[in-house]
C-alpha cells in the first residue's frame, strides 16, 4: 500500500512567490484524432516555488494545465510530489506540481 501512495503520503505543500513557470516546449506536431485525447504531456510545466518559510526553491514538473496561467512573480500554494526513493536517479526531486492557490504577492 505505501508503495502506491508513497508520492501522496510524503507530498509536500509550498506556499511561496514563482520564481519560474516554463512551458516545456516539445518538438512533436499535434495531429487531431477522432477521440479527441491529446498527449498530456503537450502541457508540460517546468515550475520553481521559493518557500515563504524556509527560502528554499522547490522546482518540479507538471502536466497540469492550471500552470499556464501562473506568471513569476505572483504567489502560489502547490503541492509537490515526490519521487519515490527507489527511482534512484529522480531521488530528491519532484513532479506532478498541483496548483492549489494563485494569488498576488503581499508587499514586502
Amino acid at each position: 500500500m505505501l508503495v502506491a501512495y508513497y508520492s501522496v503520503i510524503f507530498s509536500k505543500t509550498v506556499v511561496g512567490e514563482i520564481t519560474g513557470v516554463e512551458r516545456v516546449e516539445l518538438p512533436v506536431a499535434l495531429i487531431a484524432r477522432s477521440g479527441g485525447d491529446i498527449n498530456s504531456q503537450v502541457f508540460s510545466f517546468a515550475i520553481g516555488i521559493k518557500d515563504d518559510k524556509t527560502g528554499q526553491i522547490y522546482t518540479a514538473s507538471s502536466e497540469d494545465r492550471q500552470w499556464a496561467v501562473a506568471s513569476k512573480g505572483q504567489c502560489a500554494e502547490a503541492v509537490f510530489l515526490p519521487y519515490p526513493p527507489w527511482q534512484f536517479t529522480k531521488r530528491d526531486t519532484y513532479f506532478g506540481a498541483r496548483l492549489i492557490k494563485l494569488y498576488e504577492c503581499p508587499q514586502k
